[in-house]
C-alpha cells in the first residue's frame, strides 16, 4: 500500500535489531543509543502515525548462533526470546520518559512485566494511541523476530514494516567488505529470493510476498530516518510485490 504524499503512512510495524541497543558497546544496552532511538520515535508519534514495534535480543543473546555451539536450538531460542523482553522494558522505559504512552505484550506471558499478546487488546492500543511494543517474538522456537515482525504487521494491519538496520538499505554484496557494493533504491520479494538477499529470513520474507506486505530497509543511525520512512519519502530501499 502506497503512502499518502500528505500524511505518509497511518499505522506501522518498526523493527529493530538487538544490536541497534548496544550503541558502540560489543555487548548489552547503551542508554544513549537508546535515547536516540526513544527520541525519533517520539518524534513519528507526534505525528498521529499508530506504531507497534518488534525488537531482536541479539545485543544480549542470540539463540540460532548458540545453539550453533552444541546448544538445544529450542532452549537457546526461548533464552532470546527472555532478552527480546529486556530489550522492550528498556524502550518502554524511555519512551515513558518522553511523555508516549507504551504497552508492552509478550508472547510468553509474565503477567508481572508484560501484558499477553491479545491481538483485539494490541488494536485497542493502538486505536488509543499508545506505542505497543511486541516482545519475545512469537513465543516459539525455530522462528526469528524478522518473522515475528511479518506476522504481527499481518495481524494488526499495518501498512508497511521499517526495518532499521546499521546501512543505508539493501546491497547486492556486504558494502563493510566491498567498496563496489551496490546499493537497491527499489526491489520485489522475488528478487531478494532469487538473489539470496539476507534482509530478513525466509520464512518472514515468504509472508510479506503472501500478504503484499511493503517493507523499508533504512540506516536508524541517520537521525529523522524514521520520520522520512513513515513520510513516504525516498530513504533506503523499497520492497514490494
Amino acid at each position: 500500500m502506497a503512502a499518502s504524499k500528505k500524511c505518509g503512512f497511518k499505522r506501522v510495524l518498526l523493527k529493530l535489531s538487538g544490536e541497534v541497543l548496544k550503541g558502540g558497546m560489543s555487548y548489552g544496552i547503551d542508554l544513549a543509543a537508546l535515547q536516540k532511538i526513544s527520541d525519533d520515535i517520539r518524534q513519528v508519534y507526534s505525528l498521529g502515525t499508530e506504531i507497534a514495534i518488534v525488537i531482536g535480543g541479539g545485543n544480549i543473546f542470540r539463540g540460532i548462533s548458540e545453539s550453533s555451539k552444541g546448544m538445544d536450538r529450542a532452549n537457546a531460542d526461548y533464552m532470546g526470546m527472555l532478552a527480546t523482553v529486556i530489550n522492550s522494558l528498556a524502550l518502554q522505559e524511555y519512551l515513558e520518559k518522553d511523555g508516549v504512552p507504551t504497552r508492552v505484550m509478550s508472547a510468553i506471558q509474565m503477567r508481572q512485566i508484560a501484558e499477553p499478546y491479545i491481538r483485539r487488546r494490541a488494536m485497542h492500543h493502538l486505536s488509543k494511541k499508545r506505542v505497543v511494543i511486541f516482545a519475545a517474538g512469537t513465543g516459539n522456537p525455530f522462528f526469528t523476530t524478522d518473522t515475528a515482525a511479518a506476522l504481527r504487521a499481518q495481524e494488526i494491519n499495518a501498512e508497511v514494516i521499517l526495518k532499521a538496520t546499521k546501512v543505508d538499505g539493501v546491497y547486492d554484496k556486504d558494502p563493510v567488505k566491498h567498496l563496489d557494493a551496490k546499493r537497491f533504491v527499489e526491489l520485489t520479494y522475488q528478487d531478494v529470493l532469487s538473489r539470496k538477499l539476507r534482509i530478513m529470513d525466509l520464512t518472514a520474507i515468504t509472508l510479506c510476498m503472501e500478504h503484499k506486505m511493503p517493507i523499508i530497509v533504512f540506516d536508524l543511525n541517520v537521525t529523522g530516518n524514521i520520520y522520512k520512512a513513515v513520510q513516504g519519502k525516498k530513504i533506503g530501499t523499497f520492497i514490494r510485490g
